[in-house]
């Protein structure tokens, strides 16, 4: 019988009988039994809020760049930023859907409405890029920290950047961000796409001058061929999103101004008004660097929830297991096939878990047809349109009030009597840039499933 670091399959299933359901694909909700308060969690990390300030400061100076370079940003001075909204319609509807009441206020962080490239990862994709940019023209003397960055939108610079290359393997929004970006800034950029990355981003990416290599296996593979195709260049950059500290960092600088979005909407976060979120999760940068900058920010009063496919459930298993990238679902026999393409990953990033183990409160997951019910349910009740793998956090208020390890959480951090003062942030990871067409389909599979 194969054997999975030293265990059989059911060996592992009796050290950990929630995996069974996992190899069965049904929807679970785990809370973490790791999970400790903020200031103990804390010291087995080694970065800080000290990374994520300097994160933000180099995004504020590359705010002219941005403002000049894409249009779009002007009118937030080239800071890319989504909206915080509040969507009760779509909450009274997930009540009735489920016959639950949400205690608390339930709200909408649209990542899916970011400039320029319409996904979360437009932060730490965009910002590791402009990280290496400027450190390649302060390095040969054509920038300093004290100038005007909009200088860099000109010839001259593209030119000095087109000797230079950059690498990544995604499955579809990580590549349309490093793709729009390092192409605009002048560098030459290829980007590795997985079996599952869906056919408009590799045509909207060429449509840009970036070459796409498309690979028949998964994500994983993706990921490894453009890291040995980097290698072999010593002027080629790799954008690791397994392992990447600066992409983490990028996407940390979203707390901060969640923070200053909260307060302008008079809305509060302390000990007697919890914080919950819900981020979608594929390898985990995006999510991870989100949660580790609330953590940062709110400590004790936020609870941060990873949301992830039925078929992929690798950040759960990584974490239940305690074995993080050393372990994959396929190990396990689950498929990684899924349509929210972004979350199709099949093993998590070894960093991410490491760094969050204390500090995440749990981990459920979601069926692909439960995906494209919420998917027309938010489009109909609030008239906004997601990609399938964004609905993954919307489903969270719900799972924490109906699944038993949901109460069960509640009941043990103490804060049963605070839920109505809750408020509940599902975080919208992309959509935007969904051609109609595909997203009319979305929407008849989702009306199919609700009307079932």
């Amino acid at each position: 019988m194969e054997r999975i670091l030293g265990k059989t399959k059911d060996e592992w299933i009796q050290a950990f009988p929630l995996i069974e359901k996992l190899i069965l694909t049904e929807e679970v909700f785990w809370s973490n039994p790791k999970y400790q308060d903020f200031e103990r969690a804390i010291q087995h990390v080694s970065l800080g809020i000290k990374d994520v300030r300097d994160a933000e400061e180099r995004l504020k100076r590359f705010s002219p760049y941005l403002a000049r370079a894409f249009p779009e940003t002007k009118e937030m001075n080239g800071i890319i930023e989504s909206p915080l909204k509040e969507i009760p319609v779509m909450q009274s509807s997930l009540e009735n859907y489920f016959s639950k009441k949400i205690e608390g206020k339930m709200l909408l962080k649209c990542d899916s409405h970011l400039p320029i490239s319409g996904s979360i990862k437009a932060r730490g994709g965009i910002y590791e890029v402009l990280k290496h940019a400027e450190d390649l023209a302060i390095e040969n003397k054509l920038l300093s920290t004290e100038e005007d960055y909009s200088k860099l939108d000109n010839d001259t610079y593209r030119k000095f950047f087109s000797n230079y290359s950059i690498v990544v393997g995604s499955t579809g929004n990580l590549g349309l961000s490093i793709g729009i970006i390092s192409a605009k800034l002048g560098f030459n950029v290829t980007v590795h796409m997985s079996a599952d990355a869906k056919k408009w981003k590799k045509d909207l990416l060429r449509s840009k001058g970036v070459s796409v290599i498309e690979h028949e296996l998964d994500y994983s593979v993706a990921v490894e061929q453009g890291r040995e195709q980097s290698q072999k260049d010593p002027n080629s950059y790799f954008i690791d999103d397994e392992n990447s500290t600066h992409l983490f960092l990028g996407y940390a600088v979203a707390a901060s101004r969640l923070q200053k979005q909260l307060e302008a909407q008079d809305i509060i976060i302390d000990e007697e008004h919890p914080l919950f979120v819900y981020l979608p999760c594929g390898v985990g940068g995006g999510p991870g660097g989100v949660a580790f900058g609330l953590k940062l920010i709110f400590k004790d009063h936020v609870h941060c929830f990873f949301a992830e496919p039925t078929h992929s459930p690798c950040m759960l298993l990584g974490l239940l297991t305690e074995q993080h990238d050393k372990i994959s679902v396929q190990d396990v026999d689950i498929d990684n096939k899924t349509a929210a393409d972004g979350l199709a990953v099949g093993r998590p990033s070894g960093f991410v878990g490491k760094t969050l183990e204390r500090l995440i409160s749990g981990v459920y997951t979601v069926e692909d047809d439960q995906l494209f019910a919420y998917l027309s349910m938010l489009a109909q009740t609030e008239d906004m349109y997601l990609e399938p793998s964004a609905l993954a956090g919307i489903a969270g208020p719900t799972r924490l009030f109906t699944e038993l390890e949901g109460r069960t959480y509640i009941d043990k951090n103490q804060v049963t009597d605070k839920m109505k003062r809750a408020v509940h942030i599902s975080w919208a990871t992309g959509g935007s840039m969904v051609p109609k067409e595909i997203m009319d389909e979305y929407m008849e599979r989702g009306l199919k499933v609700m009307n079932e």
